[in-house]
């Protein structure tokens, strides 16, 4: 598999608690300069990225990573995300609604934030890592049921990242308009080959342009 055929798929990722400006700008410029399918930054930059860099696609984060704001304050911060200039929104899922079985409530969550993102495209991180197969499947019915646009693996921040095995298990329960992002734990081409070729969407990962371009 070619670059740029990897390159297309990638959210050039920084969500460090310590990222600065000069990071992000730098992360911007890697992504327009090999195509990445978009930069993935803290809620707090993205007007900063929008106005220095107008013709780049922006991703954010909310609820990130533990998922357990309000969905008030979910919707809220997707709307400000929006209004900055982001055009993708992933969002952490209340975990604690999951193990307590409460799937309606978290359906109803992720179609109040898809709302709430208007036009733009929603991811819904499930991480995986804390979570059932059962659970696994259940979600993969709210997501769609919610019409957001991606299930995501993980938030990176978790025990665990993407596994092979829960690409498989998702193509096998979401709905025909749901894609897949993997994220977390994404470190050689190798792995960037695997979740592709496995039907993945999108993948998320601060490694992409350092694994593809070693050797230029």
């Amino acid at each position: 598999m070619n670059n740029t055929d990897i390159f297309p798929h990638i959210d050039h990722t920084l969500l460090r608690a310590t990222a600065t400006e000069a990071e992000i700008i730098k992360l911007c410029e890697e992504a327009l300069r090999y195509k990445t399918a978009s930069v993935c930054i803290p809620a707090s930059y993205v007007r900063f990225a929008r106005e220095r860099f107008p013709e780049l696609n922006i991703c954010t984060v909310i609820g990130f990573p533990l998922g357990y704001s309000t969905t008030a304050v979910k919707c809220a911060e997707a709307r400000e995300a929006v209004s900055d200039g982001a055009n993708e929104i992933d969002m952490v899922i209340n975990l604690g609604r999951v193990k307590d079985g409460k799937f309606s409530e978290v359906r109803q969550e992720i179609a109040d934030v898809k709302a709430a993102c208007g036009d733009k495209i929603l991811k819904v991180i499930i991480e995986t890592c804390y979570l059932t197969e059962r659970e696994k499947i259940e979600l993969c019915k709210c997501v769609t049921e919610a019409k957001a646009d991606y299930i995501k693996t993980s938030t990176g921040f978790g025990t665990d990242g993407a596994r092979i095995e829960d690409i498989r298990l998702f193509k096998a329960h979401i709905g025909a308009n749901v894609k897949i992002k993997a994220a977390g734990g994404v470190k050689t081409k190798a792995d960037l080959e695997m979740f592709l070729n496995e039907g993945c969407g999108r993948i998320g990962t601060s490694s992409a342009v350092k694994l593809l371009t070693e050797g230029e």
